[in-house]
């Protein structure tokens, strides 16, 4: 399966800042040296570093030793202006957009951690872009202490944090992040923040990881857009593993009844799905019959995909007006996706 972004690049804006690199690098004539040389000077002389010259210096890092010396001038900046010069310029998100770009990870996590520099990240998407970079590498334990990091220091959690957080607990698939999934959850509700649909999928998926049905079951109910082909995939599942067979075989002939006019996007199956559900029917002749039939059914509408569950969970709605931009995954396509043999689905 293609690589999984967590963000979209709207919420990155990588190019945004890949195309003021190159406007910097043309103002130095794109001799970076020089300029580099007159900001080690007066880190020397302990002169006065100005929001521009941290701003430019961010801007002309091209390689891991660059990166060192911005960060002895963040360092200094920070001693220097403390807390006021962060309402004019925030320079967290400038910072984790060059350490995404170049690929380093540890002096992003090491800055974003250190005491020091507390209030220099001050807000949600410094955290954000580097849970998105570790997730992408697979770190996910490392992206789940950021995410701690970010509670730590009182940084307000939105939409984008919360689908960061279930995602990370997903893929970490343990006790532990079954339980911080649902605590989560709990907060979010208790603050009447509004959740994105697919956060609800990834907390019924983890659930069903976990071989927790009743909470998965718990957290199905709680998913009001029912219209929704992850929704349906995932209550299949639910149903399945609670032993409600006859129901998995009503939400499947439910599917084949609607009339989906042509540009309405007509809710699909996973083959994946599927074929557990034809294994499981496999000990009940009748049922198993009746499968045949609707699969027919949904396989002369149209209505079975070979995408996997995993998949749909880290696709990109075509409808922008689900709430959230929501997670990305490098458009392989569903169709080189192999079937996934999680114990999600056993």
């Amino acid at each position: 399966v293609g690589k999984r972004y967590l963000l979209t690049e709207d919420d990155i804006k990588l190019q945004e800042f890949q195309q003021m690199k190159v406007a910097i690098r043309n103002e130095v004539h794109g001799n970076k040296d020089p300029y580099f040389k007159s900001i080690k000077e007066k880190l020397k002389k302990n002169g006065m570093i100005l929001k521009n010259e941290l701003k430019n210096l961010l801007h002309l890092c091209q390689t891991s030793s660059d990166v060192e010396l911005a960060r002895k001038v963040i360092y200094r900046y920070h001693e220097q202006n403390g807390m006021s010069a962060l309402h004019n310029f925030k320079f967290g998100p400038l910072f984790m957009r060059l350490c995404y770009e170049l690929d380093l990870e540890r002096p992003a996590v090491e800055l974003i951690k250190d005491q020091n520099l507390r209030g220099f990240f001050s807000e949600s998407t410094s955290f954000h872009i580097l849970m998105t970079m570790l997730f992408k590498k697979g770190h996910f334990e490392s992206a789940l202490e950021v995410l701690v990091e970010m509670k730590k220091q009182g940084i307000p959690f939105n939409k984008e944090t919360y689908l960061l957080a279930f995602a990370i607990c997903y893929k970490l698939d343990n006790l532990e992040s079954c339980k911080i999934s649902a605590k989560l959850l709990e907060e979010a509700q208790l603050k009447g923040d509004t959740l994105p649909l697919r956060v609800f999928c990834f907390a019924v998926a983890t659930a069903l990881k976990q071989n927790d049905i009743a909470q998965a079951k718990f957290y199905c109910s709680q998913i009001m857009k029912t219209e929704n082909k992850l929704y349906n995939n995932l209550k299949v599942l639910v149903q399945l593993r609670s032993g409600s067979l006859e129901e998995v075989i009503k939400t499947l002939e439910a599917a084949v009844e609607v009339d989906t006019p042509p540009f309405v996007k007509k809710i699909e199956f996973s083959e994946q799905v599927l074929a557990t559900v034809r294994e499981k029917m496999e000990e009940n002749p009748d049922l198993s019959a009746k499968l045949g039939e609707v699969y027919t059914k949904l396989q002369a509408s149209g209505r079975i995909t070979v995408c996997t569950l995993e998949d749909m969970l880290f696709q990109i709605p075509s409808s922008k007006k689900i709430p959230a931009k929501l997670l990305h995954q490098k458009q392989l396509g569903c169709q080189t996706a192999k079937p996934l043999r999680s114990n999600l689905l056993l």
